[in-house]
């Protein structure tokens, strides 16, 4: 007695469904797009609708008394697989009532170990189809685990969810099997039987799919997310992703009158990311009206993804777009200055200037996190805060104002010039070099307000302190790439090529990727023969938009860049901002003790002996200390 059967049909069984052949509109322009383009074509996937008896509703405690599959192709059957299970045990009543198959029926069949191998044979390499698919699934995978066997990771796809989405219950009183084979008129009727029940899943599987092609769901990448609770008119745009490149670069979706209503990028591939916004990862309600509202997306492919993301910021700059939020406007990025004049004073702007003998520090996002830093600069030392001119040498009779009573003022609007330049030289120090004496000022003032539950307080002053970090440290990254007229470097990419980039006061000047078998030496001559003329920048500004200089160093700074060649030099002061970003780790950093430190006579060996620098010194306290030792103080 055979009680498994595999049939193979080449031409039993051959239905068309509409998704099959798919008719252009009238007047519709005429486009062929590879499948590389598109994806996989419904017509192209090779589905196998499987349908399980079993015992109960649980496979921790129950098991599978019969398996029967549908293979099918772009309408066409290619073969059926059935057969019986013994589940090891007998049939509860019920289940003998509701299938008809008894435990008598089951004697002599196959385990799940003998039959569970040939189905995963059946059904590699293709998408598994099934009526409440969790519930089928979810007892072959309990098999396979129990039977020692990897499960495969087929796609699947769950006949209810999709009738759910496109059949209404004034159609049918519920998505059961029965009601929607009844629907669709299937050749085949239900009858609990696990083959019969496939067969009728088959025929309704090619009716959903009839109905969603209307709504672009064409593709195989596009049932991933046919079941999302996505707005009809926004599902059938997603047509406007077909012909994308699969790489990286730009996308610019453009409304009426061809204008620009978003750019964005994908440093993966372009076609992906432009679907993405037809399903329900979408959420962004402003997104949903832009893609309404869309007719076209043109892409522009990159070389490299540090390209794409610096082609999306210059392209934002250039158009406005009124559906992206960030990078519209960089010249409206403020910073903080301290200027040349004969007294000099704070301010807060919106240009570096060229030869104005200033100093900068930012860019900041806004001009209230510029004045934040601005202030924390008037907390820590006594710099004038009026705004008026000051002549070089103080009229007789003038008096001070009431901020220099209280000592936050040098006051040089009555003399001492002298010691208001070293205020001035200090406050450029820790601007440009090094940030400690701000962030010491800071912690304490914190410190002292948290003793006094002062919290919202000492918030404020957390906030000043960290503007004044992220400004400085900016200016700080950006001032020696800004000066530096050519930079070439290279990174090894994954699949052993390189990924070339050539910048030039600190602007992107072009980008070159060459793969693991070309001599990477004759496309950096290229590219540097090639790469787009800039101009020189005003440093500590940059020659392009700040946010495209922070892409360029945050790219140089990955693991495994090589410097090919740089013009100048290029390096940052040891103690800048650039190590103090977070402000609460500054804090905490000024707030730590330190052990002293104990320093004991070497005795003369006739050599110079070494330095011993052990306990809490970093790198700016390391001395070449030629008759001396330093040693942690001993405990006793």
């Amino acid at each position: 007695m055979t009680v498994c059967s595999v049939r193979t049909m080449s031409s039993a069984r051959r239905l068309r469904p509409v998704w099959a052949d798919a008719t252009p509109e009238p007047g519709a322009t005429p486009h062929q797009p590879t499948l590389d383009d598109l994806g996989t074509p419904l017509s192209d996937v090779t589905f196998v609708v499987v349908d399980l008896e079993t015992t109960g509703g649980t496979p921790a405690d129950c098991a599978i008394t019969e398996i029967g599959a549908v293979k099918v192709r772009g309408g066409e059957v290619l073969g059926e697989f059935q057969t019986l299970v013994d589940p090891g045990g007998p049939v509860p009543p019920f289940i003998q009532v509701l299938t008809g198959i008894t435990t008598t029926m089951l004697i002599g069949a196959p385990p799940i170990e003998e039959v569970l191998p040939s189905f995963l044979e059946f059904s590699r390499g293709t998408v598994l189809v099934a009526h409440n698919a969790p519930f089928d699934i979810g007892f072959l995978k309990a098999a396979a685990a129990r039977t020692g066997h990897a499960w495969p990771g087929n796609k699947v796809l769950d006949t209810v969810r999709l009738a759910r989405r496109v059949v209404t219950r004034d159609e049918v009183p519920n998505h059961k099997l029965s009601s929607l084979a009844a629907l669709f008129h299937a050749t085949v009727t239900p009858n609990h039987r696990a083959l019969a029940d496939a067969q009728a899943t088959v025929d309704v599987l090619h009716a959903l799919l009839g109905r969603l092609a209307p709504l672009g769901i064409t593709h195989l990448e596009d049932l991933a997310t046919a079941t999302d609770p996505v707005p009809e008119d926004v599902r059938r745009k997603r047509t406007l992703a077909d012909g994308l490149p699969d790489g990286p670069g730009v996308y610019l979706f453009r409304g009426p009158g061809d204008e620009v209503l978003y750019v964005g990028t994908s440093t993966t591939s372009l076609r992906k990311r432009v679907r993405s916004y037809f399903t329900s990862a979408e959420k962004r309600g402003r997104m949903i009206e832009m893609v309404r509202i869309a007719h076209r997306v043109d892409p522009i492919s990159c070389a490299t993804p540090l390209e794409a993301r610096v082609r999306e910021l210059r392209l934002i700059a250039a158009h406005s777009p009124r559906y992206n939020r960030r990078s519209r406007f960089p010249e409206r990025m403020p910073w903080v200055r301290l200027t040349a004049e004969p007294y000099p004073r704070l301010s807060v702007v919106r240009e570096v200037k060229a030869g104005d003998g200033a100093t900068y520090i930012g860019p900041f996002a806004s001009a209230t996190t510029a004045q934040l830093a601005l202030e924390a600069l008037h907390e820590t030392f006594p710099i004038r805060q009026c705004t008026r001119r000051l002549p070089v040498v103080a009229p007789a009779g003038a008096s001070a104002c009431v901020l220099a009573e209280m000592g936050r003022c040098s006051a040089p609007c009555v003399g001492d010039a002298p010691e208001y330049a070293g205020v001035v030289e200090a406050v450029r120090h820790a601007m440009l070099d090094n940030a400690d004496p701000v962030v010491g000022a800071h912690a304490h003032r914190i410190d002292a307000l948290v003793d006094q539950e002062r919290f919202e307080e000492a918030a404020t002053v957390r906030d000043r302190l960290g503007a004044f970090l992220r400004g400085a440290a900016r200016a700080q990254r950006f001032a020696p790439l800004a000066a530096c007229s050519e930079l070439v470097a290279a990174r090894r990419t994954d699949d052993g090529g390189w990924e070339l980039v050539l910048v030039r006061f600190g602007r992107l000047a072009g980008t070159a990727r060459v793969d693991r078998r070309t001599d990477p030496r004759p496309a950096i001559a290229t590219l540097q023969a090639s790469g787009e003329h800039v101009d020189a920048a005003v440093a500590p500004a940059p020659a392009a938009h700040p946010e495209e200089t922070d892409l360029v160093i945050t790219w140089l700074d990955q693991p495994g860049v090589r410097l090919v060649e740089v013009s100048s030099t290029w390096a940052h002061p040891v103690r800048s901002a650039q190590r103090l970003r977070d402000p609460a780790a500054a804090v905490a950093t000024a707030l730590r003790p330190v052990e002293p430190f104990e320093v004991h006579p070497v005795e003369a060996r006739g050599e110079r002996p070494p330095v011993v620098l052990t306990g809490a010194l970093d790198d700016a306290d390391a001395r070449v200390l030629p008759t001396t030792s330093v040693r942690q103080p001993r405990t006793a």
